[in-house]
């Protein structure tokens, strides 16, 4: 039988991705409520938003498969393939976040 390859997880590379998580948890919060707000009529909001919406998480999805592909075909630990999908939910809340809150009047 074949011995895996056990790699010790670095706690560093731990850290970094509970706070890639919490930040895009965090942002995805504010997100929603600025969104939720311009659906209320209480903030201005385009139009197009809530069209915006559906077609972002397709798009995001699609990148954060092929990302996380990319990522193990290259032989990346556990945590780098975690981060690489993560990557384009988080390039996306942060746009969101500051798009709408520059939209909405709101301080970030």
């Amino acid at each position: 039988m074949e011995k895996m390859n056990k790699q010790i997880p670095d706690p560093m590379a731990q850290l970094a991705l509970w706070a890639q998580m919490a930040r895009i948890g965090f942002e995805s919060q504010l997100v929603i409520g600025m969104r939720l707000a311009g659906m209320m009529g209480i903030v201005s909001q385009s139009p197009d938003e809530t069209l915006r919406m559906f077609t972002e998480k397709y798009d995001a999805a699609q990148e954060a498969f092929q990302a996380s592909i990319r990522s193990v075909t290259r032989g990346d630990s556990v945590d780098k393939v975690m981060s690489a999908a993560l990557r384009p939910y988080a390039r996306r809340t942060k746009a969101n976040s500051r798009r709408l809150a520059r939209h909405s009047g709101a301080r970030r």
